[in-house]
């Protein structure tokens, strides 16, 4: 029996404002940060998780998971894990820290960090990778880890549980593949960011051509004539006929007649699809854009949108107003591992891929274990995750891309346990002396402009 003793968070933060990385046409300048945690017990396992932010504001979202963590402290791991659904409710149950959510927002936020970490201790208890856990589990295993409250007008447990075993004829050919790391496509964004110069940009699309990529992403918004540009240079790069596919991203700058205007120009580009075209929450303002853009006279541009969508709730609605082409949730926003397992089952349901949100500190380590769980387990069809290619040494387990694929992670756990020595270096405040941001070089970004 391994049993909880404590936890302990922090607030680390790195600075990619300095260099644009991560830059698009909503956050012109954030710092890839990390609100972390670490669960302890009276073995020798911690558990580890955290949830992506970019910078102000990573304080809030660590004091609350010091409020939803000691929930968990003094039980048992195996009574939290043996009903995971029933563990879930109980994790969102507390009413005053629900009256600042409902499972939305910060308190959410904070709630994947507790809730991932708690599978990277199981995980390491059972000497296994998450994705190999749920891979392990039966159908009917899989469905008890999730919380279909609000969404058995799109799913039933009994759906699920059918369309589980629908795939699990060929299920042990694809455990083998994705041992092998054949599971998961690659694409990259790491050239795409819109702060970088020109010359950068072709520097970097020509580097990861050759590196094997047929997957590209750039980042729009901010100036049209500008984003034509860039996007010639891909295409310049990257070819049409090549086998090669583009994909843009405008970060929620646009109102929907905006987007639809802004995309119908860029339509001659042959984007796949335009990400975050207008507010997350606009459930019926994507389905607008995505039927706007069905029939550009340059071919259809699909519609992706999921990093800030908050809970399986508006995905579902997404789904049910046909709104999106793919959908791209995120490990941490929607509360962790038990959430995304049934955004996969909402998606697998109406046949839309599955390509998660990786832009950040962390989220390929998490991803790439959701991504497997979703052709090994859910679909059994193949998709693209997003890498990019910067901040991964910070980790103990770091992603990888090798010949255009995942390198699947067969190590125990979830892959987000970082370097003592990274937090101490990157830990906002942090001590003099060990952190970065108590360096001269820091105040240009503590003292610097709130709004770039």
């Amino acid at each position: 029996m391994v049993k909880i003793t404590g936890f302990t968070t922090r607030d680390v933060r790195f600075p990619t404002s300095l260099d644009k990385t991560g830059s698009d046409a909503m956050n012109a300048a954030g710092d890839y940060s990390s609100a972390y945690c670490i669960i302890t017990t009276d073995s020798e396992h911690s558990g580890h998780g955290m949830t992506f932010t970019i910078g102000r504001g990573n304080e809030i979202v660590c004091a609350a998971i010091s409020l939803l963590a000691p929930m968990v402290v003094g039980k048992d791991l195996d009574e939290l894990t043996t009903d995971w659904g029933k563990t879930w409710r109980y994790l969102v149950s507390d009413s005053q820290l629900r009256w600042i959510g409902p499972e939305k927002g910060v308190i959410h936020l904070a709630l994947g960090a507790v809730v991932n970490a708690l599978w990277d201790l199981w995980a390491k208890t059972l000497g296994k990778p998450v994705w190999r856990i749920v891979a392990d589990m039966t159908p009917e295993e899989f469905v008890r880890c999730i919380d279909f409250r609000y969404i058995t007008d799109a799913i039933t447990p009994e759906e699920a549980i059918s369309l589980l075993k629908e795939v699990e004829s060929g299920k042990q050919e694809r455990i083998k593949e994705a041992e092998a790391s054949q599971a998961v496509p690659a694409y990259t964004t790491s050239a795409g960011w819109l702060g970088y110069s020109k010359d950068k940009l072709k520097v970097l699309l020509d580097q990861s051509v050759e590196q094997g990529y047929k997957h590209f992403k750039l980042k729009v918004g901010a100036d049209l004539e500008d984003d034509k540009t860039r996007l010639r240079i891909a295409r310049e790069a990257i070819g049409y006929d090549k086998g090669n596919i583009l994909m843009v991203d405008a970060n929620q700058v646009w109102s929907v007649p905006e987007a639809i205007t802004w995309m119908q120009e860029l339509a001659e580009f042959k984007p796949w699809f335009i990400e975050e075209p207008t507010s997350p929450d606009d459930i019926l303002g994507h389905a607008a854009i995505r039927k706007a853009l069905a029939n550009t006279p340059y071919g259809p541009v699909g519609v992706a949108t999921g990093e800030m969508c908050q809970n399986r709730v508006i995905f579902k609605q997404l789904l049910q107003a046909n709104a999106l082409t793919v959908l791209q949730p995120d490990a941490c926003r929607v509360g962790g591992v038990n959430e995304v397992l049934a955004i996969l089952l909402l998606a697998r349901k109406f046949g839309v891929p599955i390509v998660p949100h990786s832009g950040g500190v962390g989220l390929p380590e998490y991803t790439q274990h959701l991504s497997t769980i979703d052709y090994v387990v859910v679909t059994g069809k193949k998709s693209v995750l997003e890498y990019v290619d910067h901040l991964h040494e910070h980790f103990v387990h770091p992603s990888n891309v090798k010949d255009g694929y995942y390198a699947t992670p067969l190590e125990p756990g979830y892959s987000v346990e970082m370097k003592a020595e990274s937090m101490d270096a990157f830990e906002y405040p942090g001590q003099e002396g060990k952190s970065w941001w108590r360096s001269e070089e820091a105040k240009s970004i503590i003292y610097g402009p709130r709004v770039v």
